[in-house]
């Protein structure tokens, strides 16, 4: 994976044209602007239950965006990331419609997980109760088979999407075959969709086990000698993330997000600094994706027993949601959690610019820590044009998320590169890419508790920010040799 700025972005929701249209604008107004892509679901159906995270064929492109020579012709041009949606598929899938249709006579028998087979020796009430879900209610989805019968599958996140028993001979073969597809078309990077979730145990939480890692060891090697790396993609306590990116390429740095949010509205630096020091550098950093603002990923470990703390407490914890639905004007308290549909339980539903009260200056700058702390950048379409909040999707779909989808028309996209703020922030991206300070070390410099102050060097290469969170002053200077370059913000 390229060490410079990643854009992750649902195929039709910028420009509204398919792959073809999205590789006109990494051509166009895009042109080297972003080291990669990762392509949010494009496969067949991007309409389902879940914005195509419930895929009906994973292994077809969905007709309305294109097809593989497409993907081919993008990654020609760019990296591209797809995701592996190891948990679950559609219920109209293929495979689920002929066990529906045929039952044990199905060669689909094993790939979906029923009771029984969860519970081969049934389950009492404690067995349930200890099931972890993101959501309220137990996972699990009654279904009528042709001849009649009834079976109860396991439905992790909606009743449209049949959990896979990833350790069935049909699971096995059915992840393989995703990953020789993706390695044939170009595709050199992977997320693991929901991976905490793919393995369930009686008698556990069925959620990140041991026999989870095992799995997501075994998956990434399975990639591995197609070329390909893994990504995993897990919201649970930090520490959870700590010990998974000991046995994959990359994880995700959910914690920064909301730990950026806390810093800037409490003032305070101390706990950023904190987790600078023990989080894993094999990172992904991200401030926004299609999911909401993670609370979990800082919070308290809500199961363990003994109260394993978060990166702050409870009540700044608190705090932090509070003032995003303040600044967001209330918007983000109408899509988030009971209010709307599809919800997740530790997520606030906002863009991450009005999150932080659209104030320029302070995206910028929660920007610029992004991209210094160690890791690969990755940014979000919706944030890369300081995109609002869309009550008008949110309205028409009930779907708390889609309030940070927004569907961009070409004219849209052209408004937005034009504001000043996305222009600075496109120079942002711009020297994290070609500075090459960034190939060397980072060093979380002494400073005040309100003061966050980092430097990258590399030889004679160095870029250096320092950043008051209380006045929004900073200093922003880099340098590639013997002149040193002052970088300052329109906004």
């Amino acid at each position: 994976m390229k060490n410079q700025v990643q854009l992750i972005t649902y195929v039709e929701r910028l420009g509204k044209g398919g792959l073809p249209a999205l590789q006109a604008l990494f051509k166009g107004p895009l042109a080297d602007l972003f080291g990669g892509v990762h392509l949010l679901p494009f496969f067949d159906s991007i309409h389902g239950a879940d914005a195509g995270f419930d895929p009906k064929d994973h292994s077809q492109v969905d007709p309305s965006l294109g097809n593989w020579q497409d993907v081919r012709a993008l990654a020609q041009n760019i990296e591209v990331m797809a995701d592996v949606i190891v948990n679950h598929m559609s219920a109209d899938s293929p495979q689920f419609l002929d066990f529906l249709a045929r039952g044990q006579a199905s060669p689909y028998a094993d790939l979906f997980l029923t009771w029984d087979r969860a519970f081969p020796e049934g389950a009492r009430e404690s067995d349930l109760l200890a099931i972890y879900r993101p959501r309220p209610g137990l996972p699990f989805t009654p279904k009528t088979l042709a001849d009649g019968s009834r079976r109860l599958f396991w439905t992790t996140f909606t009743p449209q999407q049949m959990d896979i028993d990833v350790h069935s001979a049909s699971g096995r073969a059915y992840l393989q075959a995703i990953l020789d597809i993706f390695a044939a078309n170009g595709i050199r990077m992977v997320r693991l969709d929901a991976a905490g979730y793919a393995v369930k145990k009686a008698g556990t939480s069925c959620f990140m086990l041991p026999e989870t890692f095992e799995f997501i060891g075994q998956f990434a090697r399975q990639a591995q000698v197609l070329g390909i790396e893994v990504l995993v993609e897990i919201h649970s306590h930090f520490q959870t993330q700590i010990e998974i990116a000991k046995k994959v390429d990359w994880v995700y740095d959910f914690a920064l997000s909301p730990l950026l949010l806390h810093s800037f509205f409490a003032q305070n630096a101390d706990a950023l600094k904190h987790w600078f020091a023990i989080r894993p550098r094999n990172a992904i950093t991200v401030l926004d994706t299609h999911d909401g603002i993670g609370i979990l990923d800082i919070a308290a470990d809500p199961q363990d027993k003994q109260g394993k703390p978060g990166l702050i407490a409870p009540e700044a914890l608190n705090a932090v949601v509070e003032r995003i639905h303040h600044n967001a004007q209330g918007q983000s308290r109408q899509a988030t959690g009971a209010a709307a549909s599809n919800l997740d339980l530790y997520q606030v539903n906002c863009s991450y610019f009005d999150a932080m009260g659209r104030n320029e200056r302070a995206y910028l700058l929660a920007r610029a820590i992004q991209f210094f702390m160690p890791g690969v950048p990755q940014i979000y379409y919706v944030g890369l044009l300081a995109g609002h909040n869309d009550m008008d999707l949110l309205a028409r779909t009930g779907v708390g998320r889609d309030i940070n989808r927004h569907y961009y028309g070409a004219q849209e996209i052209t408004e937005a590169l034009g504001q000043p703020v996305v222009q600075d922030l496109c120079d942002l991206i711009r020297l994290r890419n070609t500075c090459t300070a960034f190939s060397g070390t980072c060093t979380l410099l002494e400073s005040a508790p309100t003061v966050v102050h980092l430097r990258w060097e590399h030889g004679t290469a160095f870029a250096e920010l320092t950043v008051d969170l209380a006045s929004l002053d900073y200093s922003l200077q880099s340098s590639q040799g013997a002149d040193t370059q002052l970088h300052r913000f329109r906004c």
